[in-house]
C-alpha cells in the first residue's frame, strides 16, 4: 500500500474491507436485541415506531369475537411518532413531575404522574401456581390427513394449516428461576383451530405423579420450597418432596423419569412432549377410539449434563428461552411431529393389561407405535412476552368436534381447575377475549358483562329460546359440524372416594423404564437419586425412598443407597417380569444437527482462513458459528461473537480450536476467576478450562494447526470423540459426524449394565 495515502483514507479501506468479511460471513448470528442499530447519540429525529424483528409474530388481529379485521398485527401495537397518555394526549415531558415551583412539592393536579406511577404499580399480575417459568413461540401446524378416519377434528385434514402458540415451562420454580433445574416440562399448544380452539396440555414426560386431581395441591405443596424458609427453590432435592413420593408410592414412576436424563433437556427443541392422559377420538360416522397424544422432536431427545445443567444455572438462567428464540432468528426453526397411540374403545378402556385411564402408566411404543398425524413448526417469536407468553390461557376442556375427554380422575380434575385459575391470574371471565386467547372461529356465546369485557354486543336477548333477536343463536346440529359429546355409558356404580384395583401397581411400569435405559442413563439416574436424597436432612425418608428403590429393581438400589453410604434393604414385593421398551432410551440412535451451536477458539495468530471455511460450512449446515476470542469486536477482520471471558463449555454442541491463544492480558485470577483454573504459560488458561470441560460433557471437539496442541496440554488428544487434522474443513466434517449422536457417551465407560 502507498505510504503516502492520508492515514484516514488506510482507515477507510480497512474497514471498508472488515465490513465485507463480516457481512459475508455472518448472515444468520443471532442474538440483536433490537430491530435497528443504535446510534451513540440520542436519536432526536422523529419517526414512527420501529417495525418489529423479522422472526417476532403476533396474535392475528381478531375482533373479541373472533373475527378477523385484516389489520396488520402491528395495529395492535404503539401508534405515533409521540409520547402521549393512555388517551393519546401528546406530552412534551415524561422526566419531571409536576411541582410547586422547582423546590417545591408534587401537585396532586399531576394527572400524568398519577397515571404513569398507578399503572407502574398494578403492572404485575398473579404468576401461575405451576408453570410460573415459561417461554412461548407461535407457528404452524399442518396435517397430514392420516387420522381422518379415527377423528373429523378438521385440523387433522391433509395439508390444513393451523396457527398455534406453544408455551414451554418449568413446574415447580418462580418466574425467576432458572430454566435449566432438574423438572419436568410442560408443553402446552393452543391450535387455533376454525372450528373452535384446541389446547393440547401436556408435559415432556408421559406420565405424572398422582393418579386423582384431588392429590394435585399435595404434590405441589410438596414439592415447592419449604413454607417456612421459602428454599430450596426450583428444586425436588429437600426433605418435603422425598417425604410425599416415598409415602406415596404411585409417585415412583414419575420420580424416576425426573431423575432420568429427562428431567434436565438440552433445549426445547429436544424435547418430547406427551398429552399424558388418554382421550376419546370421534368420526363423522360417530366410531370412536382411545389414544394417546405424542410429540417427537426432529432433532431428537437430548439433555445436559448434570454439571452442565448446574453451570447454567448460574452462568445463563435464561439459557432455554435463549435458545428457542435465537434457533427461530436463525432459521433453524424448531419442529416436532404430533403422532397418537390408537386403542380400541372397549368398556374396559384397557390395553394389554394397562389401564388406560391411570396416568402414571405408559403404552411402550412397541405394544402401540406411534402413528404420525401432523406436523408443528415454530417460526416467530412473541412480540410481547407479557401480552401474550403470560397472558395466554390454556384449558383441557378447550375442545374441536372430534376430540372428547375420558374418565381419567386427574384429566377430570383438571377439566375445573385451569378455567378457575384464569379468574385470578387474568382478573375475570373474560380472558378469551385477550388478543392472545382470541378463537380464530366465530363466537357467538350469550355470555356477558363481567371484568374487562372487550366485545361489544349487539342485540336483546342473550338467552335461549327468544324471539326478541330473531331466534340467534341458533343451536347447531350434526350437518352444522357440532361439538360431540360422545354418549359414553356409565355404568351403575356406588359412589366411593376410591380407585380401581387396576391402579395399585406403582412399580412395575417403574421397573420397565429403568431396564429400557442404556448404561450411561442408568449411571446418571443413580447419580440423580444419590444427589437428591442426599440434600435430605432426615435418614428416615432416605431410608423409606431405598425401599421404593428396591422394589423396583436391586441394582438401582444398591448403587443409589453405596452413595448415600446406607444399607440397601430387600424388596418387599415380587420383581415385575417386563421386557425393555427400547424407545424410551435417548441414546443409540442419529439426529440432525440443525440449529446446533459451534465455539470456534481464534486469535490473530490463527489460521483464519481455515476459520472462514469453517463458519461457511457451519453455516451451509443449518448450524450457528461463534467465534471466541481473547478480546470483543473483531480479530481479523472477522466478527467475536464470545471472549474467553465471556465464554463457558455450556453454550456450545461443539468445539473446534483454529490456535493455541495465549495468556491474555485479562487472564490474571483477580480479574478472571477461570484464568486460575489451570496453569500454563504458552495457552491462554480459559481454553484449556474450556476444553477439558467440553471434554467432560462428552462433547465433540476438533482442532487443526496450532489448536492440536492445546488438546495436547488438556489432555484430551487421541481420545474418543476427539478429531485432529490439518484443514478447519475436514475437522468440521469429523465432529459434525459425531454431533448426530449428541454426546460422546463412550469416552465414560459405565459401571451399571
Amino acid at each position: 500500500m502507498n505510504s503516502s495515502k492520508p492515514a484516514k483514507a488506510v482507515k477507510d479501506v480497512v474497514e471498508a474491507a472488515a465490513e465485507k468479511v463480516t457481512e459475508a460471513l455472518t448472515p444468520d448470528v443471532p442474538g440483536a436485541p433490537g430491530s435497528a442499530t443504535p446510534t451513540v447519540e440520542e436519536p432526536t429525529t422523529t419517526h414512527d415506531p420501529l417495525p418489529p424483528r423479522k422472526e417476532q409474530g403476533a396474535p392475528e388481529t381478531r375482533t373479541p369475537t373472533g373475527a378477523p379485521t385484516g389489520a396488520p398485527t402491528i395495529a395492535n401495537g404503539q401508534q405515533g411518532a409521540f409520547l402521549t397518555t393512555s388517551q393519546g394526549a401528546r406530552l412534551r415531558d415524561t422526566d419531571h413531575s409536576l411541582k410547586a415551583g422547582p423546590r417545591g412539592p408534587t401537585l396532586l393536579q399531576d394527572h400524568h404522574l398519577r397515571e404513569k406511577i398507578t399503572h407502574f404499580d398494578h403492572e404485575r399480575i398473579p404468576e401461575r401456581v405451576v408453570h410460573a417459568r415459561g417461554a412461548g413461540a407461535h407457528g404452524v401446524f399442518t396435517g397430514y390427513g392420516t387420522a381422518e378416519e379415527i377423528t373429523k377434528a378438521g385440523f387433522l385434514r391433509k395439508g390444513k394449516e393451523t396457527d398455534v402458540f406453544v408455551r414451554f415451562s418449568t413446574v415447580l420454580g418462580s418466574r425467576g428461576s432458572a430454566d435449566t433445574v432438574r423438572d419436568t416440562r410442560g408443553f402446552a399448544t393452543k391450535f387455533y383451530t376454525d372450528e373452535g380452539t384446541f389446547d393440547l396440555v401436556g408435559n415432556n414426560m408421559p406420565v405424572f405423579f398422582i393418579q386423582d386431581a384431588i392429590k394435585f395441591p399435595d404434590v405441589i405443596h410438596a414439592g415447592k420450597p419449604h413454607p417456612d424458609r421459602e428454599i430450596p427453590q426450583a428444586q425436588s432435592a429437600h426433605d418435603t418432596f422425598w417425604d410425599f413420593v416415598s409415602l406415596h408410592t404411585e409417585a415412583q414412576h414419575h420420580t424416576m423419569w425426573n431423575m432420568s436424563d429427562r428431567g434436565i433437556p438440552r433445549s426445547y427443541r429436544t424435547m418430547e412432549g406427551f398429552g399424558v392422559h388418554t382421550f376419546r377420538l370421534v368420526n363423522a360416522a360417530g366410531e370412536t377410539v382411545l389414544v394417546k397424544f405424542h410429540w417427537k422432536p426432529k432433532l431428537g431427545v437430548h439433555s445436559l449434563a448434570w454439571e452442565e445443567a448446574q453451570l447454567l444455572a448460574g452462568v445463563d438462567p435464561d439459557f432455554h428461552r435463549r435458545d428457542l428464540y435465537d434457533a427461530i432468528e436463525a432459521g433453524a426453526y424448531p419442529e416436532w411431529e404430533l403422532g397418537i397411540q390408537i386403542f380400541p374403545d372397549t368398556p374396559e378402556e384397557t390395553f394389554s393389561g394397562i389401564d388406560l385411564l391411570d396416568p402414571t402408566k405408559i403404552v411402550p411404543e412397541e405394544l402401540a407405535p406411534v402413528q404420525p398425524v401432523g406436523r408443528l413448526t415454530l417460526n416467530r417469536t412473541p412480540r410481547n412476552f407479557f401480552a401474550e407468553t403470560e397472558q395466554v390461557a390454556f384449558h383441557l376442556g378447550h375442545l374441536p368436534p372430534g376430540i372428547d375427554v375420558t374418565n381419567d380422575p386427574l384429566l377430570q380434575g383438571r377439566l375445573f381447575s385451569y378455567v378457575d385459575t384464569q379468574l385470578t391470574r387474568l382478573g375475570g371471565p373474560n380472558f378469551s377475549q385477550l388478543p392472545i386467547n382470541r378463537p380464530h372461529a366465530p363466537v357467538n356465546d350469550m355470555l356477558r358483562d363481567g371484568f374487562h369485557q372487550q366485545a361489544v354486543h349487539a342485540g336483546v336477548a342473550p338467552y335461549r329460546p327468544n324471539s326478541l333477536d330473531g331466534g340467534n343463536p341458533f343451536p347447531a346440529g350434526d350437518a352444522d359440524n357440532a361439538f360431540v359429546d360422545v354418549p359414553v355409558t356409565v355404568a351403575e356404580a356406588t359412589k366411593v372416594r376410591a380407585n380401581p384395583v387396576s391402579f395399585d401397581d406403582h412399580f412395575s411400569q417403574v421397573r420397565l423404564f429403568w431396564l429400557s435405559m442404556s448404561p450411561v442413563e442408568k449411571e446418571h439416574i443413580v447419580r440423580a437419586y444419590a444427589f437428591e436424597l442426599g440434600k435430605c436432612y432426615h435418614q428416615a425418608i432416605k431410608e423409606r425412598q431405598l425401599q421404593s428403590l428396591a422394589n423396583i429393581d436391586p441394582v438401582l438400589c444398591a448403587q443409589v443407597a453405596t452413595g448415600l453410604g446406607l444399607p440397601a434393604p430387600e424388596p418387599t414385593v415380587p420383581l415385575a417380569d417386563v421386557a425393555p421398551s427400547p424407545a424410551l432410551s435417548q441414546v443409540g440412535r442419529g439426529w440432525p444437527t440443525d440449529g446446533r451451536t459451534i465455539g470456534i477458539v481464534v486469535d490473530a495468530d490463527s489460521d483464519l482462513d481455515g476459520v472462514d471455511a469453517v463458519r461457511r460450512a457451519v453455516f451451509a449446515a443449518g448450524m450457528v458459528p461463534l467465534l471466541i476470542a481473547p478480546h470483543g469486536g473483531t480479530v481479523g477482520g472477522r466478527p467475536v461473537q464470545r471472549t474467553f471471558a465471556t465464554a463457558r463449555s455450556v453454550e456450545f454442541d461443539a468445539l473446534l480450536l483454529a490456535g493455541a491463544p495465549a495468556p491474555a492480558p485479562g487472564a490474571i485470577p483477580a480479574r478472571d476467576a477461570k484464568a486460575g483454573a489451570a496453569d500454563s504459560a504458552a495457552v491462554d488458561p480459559r481454553v484449556l478450562l474450556l476444553v477439558q470441560e467440553c471434554w467432560r460433557h462428552a462433547k465433540a471437539i476438533g482442532a487443526w494447526g496450532a489448536g492440536v496442541g492445546v488438546l495436547e496440554q488438556a489432555g484430551a488428544a487421541g481420545t474418543l470423540g476427539v478429531v485432529a487434522g490439518d484443514s478447519g474443513a475436514d475437522v468440521f466434517t469429523g465432529v459434525r459426524q459425531l454431533m448426530a449422536a449428541h454426546r460422546v457417551w463412550d469416552r465414560f465407560p459405565a459401571s451399571v449394565a
